[in-house]
């Protein structure tokens, strides 16, 4: 496929640019101007609930003393008057069981290993199309935007394990061998289920080039997954009592501003002014654009179409979902000069041509 930006004619890299420019200008005030934008001590354990790192642990507490995991849930939910219906708002078992079986410390050595082979897999998969720096760069961005992977944090709140192990997912696919990819995505999917548009993506784009055997093993990825969780909605709604706080639903209409904001603070660049973050995910976001190939296009569209849901439907203190797309989407900025180098170069070169 190579590279988009490069086929782009003098008036469409113009174009490119100038919109470039006006994004990164808006994305400079609205993620400097959003609420806590400018607060640098924000971290993944001020996110509010259902993201509440000490409602987890209290649950976490109880079943590992042999408490079911819905009965619990739902009475540490209703204690600390967190919204208990509708099912959604109650995670999936799959993290606290996983947690209880194993030490704290054991799951954290478990998260750093799981980074470390992420970062080789993501240098290998770039190898064919980059150069070694920007290969040891992305690396690095994937390190810097996953650090918040790596401590307690990962234990208990299901997106961080589930957006590390998506983006681990995402750098080991090869169409000929996908399948460990599916199982990786898979078990991202069995932690949380906002890892369902990755999902439901793959199904698309392996549809469209009708790789029927992988698109069949996705699709039935999809229907193990519906099925446990209308299981698991049931064993919810069993535990559910008339007076249990309800969730305001989706529809938060936050918009782009806080999936930049969010990002922003729940990575290292809280260290920095709001209107230097919101410029530096852009141009990450660009970097994979002008990648190219399968995997710029399947990253684009997951980081672009999940953004967009979370604009749409994510509420305040719903800061966590953004995890899903990290730490694979900051490792595109080390990506974007090329991008920015393609644009230049075309949006000049037929000028130059006209003066020679």
């Amino acid at each position: 496929m190579g590279r988009p930006l490069q086929k782009l004619s003098r008036g469409g890299a113009i174009a490119a640019l100038a919109v470039l420019l006006l994004v990164m200008a808006w994305s400079a005030f609205a993620t400097g101007a959003g609420p806590g934008a400018d607060d640098a001590r924000v971290s993944i354990e001020s996110v509010e609930a259902p993201g509440d790192l000490q409602l987890h642990r209290d649950i976490l507490e109880r079943v590992i003393a042999g408490g079911d995991y819905y009965v619990v849930a739902a009475d540490e939910q209703r204690q600390d008057n967190s919204p208990a219906k509708p099912f959604v708002t109650v995670p999936l078992p799959t993290l606290t069981w996983i947690s209880a079986q194993f030490s704290e410390t054991l799951l954290v050595i478990a998260a750093y290993v799981l980074m470390i082979i992420t970062i080789i897999a993501w240098i290998s998969a770039l190898a064919p199309s980059t150069s070694l720096l920007e290969r040891a760069a992305a690396g690095f961005l994937l390190f810097f935007a996953g650090i918040s992977q790596l401590g307690e944090a990962a234990t208990l709140l299901p997106e961080l394990p589930a957006g590390l192990l998506l983006t681990l997912a995402l750098g080991i696919y090869r169409p000929q061998r996908w399948w460990p990819s599916l199982v990786v995505a898979a078990l991202a999917l069995a932690i949380s289920e906002l890892a369902l548009p990755f999902i439901l993506l793959w199904a698309v784009f392996a549809l469209l080039q009708s790789r029927r055997t992988e698109a069949g093993a996705v699709l039935a990825v999809i229907v193990v997954f519906l099925v446990a969780f209308y299981f698991h909605a049931a064993a919810i709604s069993a535990q559910q009592l008339p007076t249990d706080p309800q969730s305001q639903g989706l529809g938060g209409m936050q918009g782009p501003q806080f999936v930049l904001s969010a990002i922003s603070r729940l990575t290292p660049l809280a260290q920095f002014s709001g209107m230097v973050a919101g410029p530096i995910i852009l141009l990450a976001l660009l970097g994979w654009i002008g990648l190219g190939g399968r995997l710029g296009l399947f990253a684009t569209c997951y980081f672009i179409g999940f953004g967009l849901v979370m604009a749409l439907f994510a509420r305040t203190g719903s800061d966590y979902w953004v995890m899903m797309i990290l730490p694979a989407c900051a490792a595109g900025l080390a990506l974007a000069p090329r991008a920015i180098g393609d644009l230049v170069r075309n949006a000049a070169a037929v000028q130059k041509q006209r003066h020679s």
